[in-house]
């Protein structure tokens, strides 16, 4: 009986001690590494400290000032929890503040454990000196270089005198009486940041709303809350943008759409255009051949005018459709920018985004007849050159007859033989319809001309012969006929 219950307290031993393992391995605190934001418990308040329960039996300690209110007052009393943020252990005590990236620290030790946790803390910018500004942390002295004080490099230091910012510890020596400060590097850490959570929402195509940050000549930057994007003049709108400042303003809000992203770059390209419908997509039913309107020369070539119609469409006036009835060398010797002017359509092509014009009204051609091959045709000599005789045929066009084509003799004198004004006959033996070319043959007419002989004479012989009248005597006497003549 005495040994089993022996057992029994040797089990319930055991068991307790299970028990205590493992509430102990429940209770125990993870590592503390500097940084690190936990909540504790406060144990007490006592001098220049406020002790705090860290986890199990661990204690920590944090500054008493920064538990006083405006009166001086501790808000804190035993039992209240706070989050904090571990710093270091020095002589064995955990050191923690409250206070890091919110309200500037008072002591050295607090400025010390933020450098070595990689903090940020609070600084007052009291003035501006050589080569930067002097910061206050705490009532430490500090300096914050002019380049980083801003990512613009604090061009206007008066911006930042008297205002409070956060700053990261680059320096720490001679026992506090060398700190380095750095907003700069928060900034581009908190951009960075930003631009990491953008690239997981942004899209080509997305429309966005963001603030002019900045105009300059050549496009507008927008601020769209972490990463820039900017609208290039030509995507302002489809009308024509000599200034970017003529359509923003620093401060205005805008919605624009993304048409391109480079992420290596931090590049965004934003478009207002794009977001605007396409004048060219109905030119075609607005403007037509034929038809007149009006316009502003917007920009001069050697070869032609550009005429505004409306924003975004641009029409031509080529050189040659001025309408001076005289040679001109360049556009400025009859209309210059900014003119108005009245003009005619002479063709629209929305395909290529492009609508020539004239100053004068075109004369409508009549579509030109062209001849065939195989057909005959009349004309006159026009001109004669070493390589051929051009005639003017009845129907206005002219045509060519090489000298291949002529039917002489090699050599021969076509000048004497064929006097201009010379009414002559010839065969169609090439048309070129899309250059409107036309080669005669007079060999070929005269060749066509026997041949024709040939068939007439053949045909005739076997009417005769069908007829019973195939003799000499009888074709003579047929002959004779003809001619009106009596045997």
């Amino acid at each position: 009986m005495v040994d089993e219950n022996k057992s029994a307290e040797q089990d319930n031993v055991q068991e307790e001690s299970f028990a205590d393992l493992l509430e102990k391995s429940m209770t125990a605190t993870e590592r503390l590494e500097p940084g690190k934001k936990i909540t504790v418990t406060v144990i007490s308040v006592s001098g220049e400290y406020v002790f705090v329960e860290v986890g199990g039996k661990s204690e920590g300690a944090i500054a008493i000032d920064e538990f006083r209110d405006e009166t001086g007052a501790v808000t804190v009393k035993p039992g209240d929890k706070v989050t904090a943020v571990f710093l270091s252990v020095r002589n064995g005590l955990k050191e923690l503040t409250t206070k890091l990236g919110g309200v500037p620290a008072a002591k050295l030790n607090v400025v010390r454990a933020a450098f070595d946790a990689k903090l940020p803390i609070v600084g007052d910018v009291k003035r501006e000196v050589k080569g930067g500004f002097e910061v206050s942390v705490g009532g430490l002295r500090c300096f914050c270089p002019l380049s980083q004080i801003d990512l613009k490099a604090g061009r206007e230091g008066g911006l930042f005198v008297g205002q409070a910012f956060s700053f990261k510890i680059l320096e720490l020596s001679e026992d506090g009486r060398n700190i380095v400060l750095s907003r700069r590097a928060l900034l581009e850490e908190e951009r960075q940041a930003k631009i990491e959570k953008l690239k997981e929402t942004l899209t080509v195509g997305q429309d966005v709303i963001g603030t002019i940050r900045s105009v300059q000549n050549f496009g507008a930057f927008v601020d769209l809350g972490g990463v820039d994007g900017m609208i290039p003049v030509s995507e302002m709108g489809w009308g024509r943008v000599e200034k970017a400042q003529d359509v923003f303003a620093i401060g205005q809000e805008v919605t624009a759409r993304i048409i391109a992203i480079d992420w290596d770059k931090k590049r965004l390209t934003l478009s207002i255009k794009a977001m605007q419908p396409d004048p060219w997509a109905d030119a075609a039913s607005r403007y037509q051949a034929g038809g007149k309107t009006k316009g502003i020369v917007v920009r001069l070539a050697q070869f032609g005018a550009f005429v505004s119609l409306e924003p975004g469409l641009d029409g031509l006036i080529h050189i040659s459709n001025f309408g001076t009835g005289r040679r001109i060398n360049h556009p400025r010797e009859v209309v210059e920018v900014g003119q108005a002017v009245e003009v005619y359509i002479t063709a629209v092509d929305p395909a290529e985004r492009r609508i020539s014009l004239s100053l004068q009204p075109q004369v409508v051609k009549e579509a030109v007849v062209l001849p065939k091959v195989g057909d005959v045709v009349g004309g006159t000599v026009a001109k004669i050159m070493p390589y051929g005789v051009f005639v003017k045929m009845e129907s206005g066009l002219t045509g060519l007859i090489p000298n291949e084509e002529m039917g002489t003799q090699y050599g021969a004198d076509h000048t004497a033989l064929f006097p201009q004004g010379t009414a002559i006959q010839t065969l169609v033996i090439d048309v070129d319809a899309k250059q409107a070319k036309i080669r005669l043959s007079r060999k070929g007419l005269l060749e066509k001309s026997e041949r024709d002989e040939v068939k007439q004479y053949l045909a005739s012989q076997r009417k005769l012969e069908d007829t019973g009248e195939g003799t000499l005597g009888a074709l003579l006497k047929a002959k004779m006929a003809e001619k009106g003549l009596k045997i």
